[in-house]
């Protein structure tokens, strides 16, 4: 994780995620290396309506997602990096705004759930760029 945190971003959420990652990161002390940046860094929400974001530095994406998006992509800011937010990260796609993916694979059944490429995904060619195994079991594309 610490190489996925390494160069400078802001965080892209969809609403649902935010709400999590909002009930949790502010909680945490600052000794803490993710915490630390997460509650200093931008996150832009995707959400509709006008909804209070209290966590610190976070701002609405507005009602046009898409054009918020592309305008954030044209500025000279840092990466977006989005975690979690499966609905949004559809709209992303759908509309060609993913640059590049890291997926992190985790050992664990679970059951059912959403699928990252679940239904109505546009197909897409992609090409893996690197692949790793860590200790924990962990894969990381």
């Amino acid at each position: 994780m610490v190489e996925v945190f390494a160069k400078p971003f802001d965080l892209l959420l969809g609403r649902k995620t935010y709400d999590i990652f909002a009930a949790h990161w502010p909680k945490v002390s600052d000794d803490d290396p993710v915490a630390k940046q997460f509650n200093r860094i931008t996150k832009f929400v995707a959400t509709r309506g006008s909804p209070k974001l209290e966590w610190n530095n976070s701002k609405s994406l507005g009602d046009d997602v898409v054009a918020a998006i592309k305008e954030l992509k044209s500025s000279e800011g840092p990466d977006l990096l989005i975690q979690g937010s499966s609905d949004l990260i559809q709209t992303l796609l759908r509309n060609g705004l993913i640059d590049e993916f890291t997926l992190l694979i985790f050992p664990v059944v679970i059951g059912s759930g959403k699928k990252l490429f679940g239904e109505g995904a546009v197909p897409t060619a992609m090409k893996l760029l690197h692949t790793q195994s860590l200790p924990t079991g962990i894969i990381k594309e």
